[in-house]
């Protein structure tokens, strides 16, 4: 995968996330500060750790400029045309599992480049994914989504794995297609049919 697709993909995913992020600011009341400080978080957070992890530092986000305005950006425009952001619930959660399945697949690769082996390169993938979001959802106050039920992380992790493979064999660019389709479709299907991962029998989960 080249740099330049991988950014590109990287920066369109950060965009996604921050927009989630800000939507959960907004609908907290936040003001614009807080707004745009949880969509960064959200949008930033999984690589930072990630590159930190790698050793990659001082990380991605804090070296190049446009990690920073991309999410700053699109926290301004939720911030300023929240209804018309909040009447599109639906296309925000596609544009969430989007997001989720260019992450997972970046995060991969970048930890795969890195030396990883292929399961701890494909679990930082995973973290590259869901890391933003959980971020959110504690300086939000709410339990994380992966924490709920929801099938969120398995999908990534899934993702993350086929991309590794795919890289660390050197096969040709589409596989990583293939990689973030799994995430992607098996997110939405989970989304539209409301599978959820098992929580412990027994017990009132109403």
């Amino acid at each position: 995968m080249s740099d330049t697709l991988l950014l590109i993909l990287d920066l369109a995913g950060i965009a996604v996330f921050a927009a989630t992020g800000a939507l959960v600011g907004v609908r907290k009341e936040l003001d614009v500060f807080g707004v745009m400080v949880l969509a960064l978080i959200t949008g930033l957070g999984g690589g930072v750790v990630r590159d930190v992890l790698i050793g990659a530092v001082p990380p991605a986000a804090l070296e190049d400029w446009r990690y920073l305005v991309v999410p700053a950006v699109t926290s301004l425009l939720v911030f300023a045309f929240h209804p018309a952001f909040g009447r599109m619930e639906k296309q925000i959660m596609v544009l969430d599992a989007i997001g989720l399945a260019l992450f997972c697949v970046t995060g991969a690769v970048k930890a795969e480049e890195a030396g990883l082996g292929i399961l701890a390169a494909a679990a930082l993938g995973l973290l590259t994914g869901v890391g933003g979001g959980m971020m959110r959802d504690v300086a939000a106050g709410r339990v994380p989504v992966i924490f709920r039920g929801e099938l969120y992380a398995t999908p990534a992790f899934a993702g993350a794995l086929i991309a590794t493979v795919v890289h660390h064999n050197g096969y040709d660019s589409w596989w990583y297609v293939l990689a973030g389709g799994v995430c992607l479709i098996w997110r939405l299907l989970a989304l539209k049919r409301g599978w959820s991962a098992p929580l412990p029998p027994g017990l009132d989960h109403g």
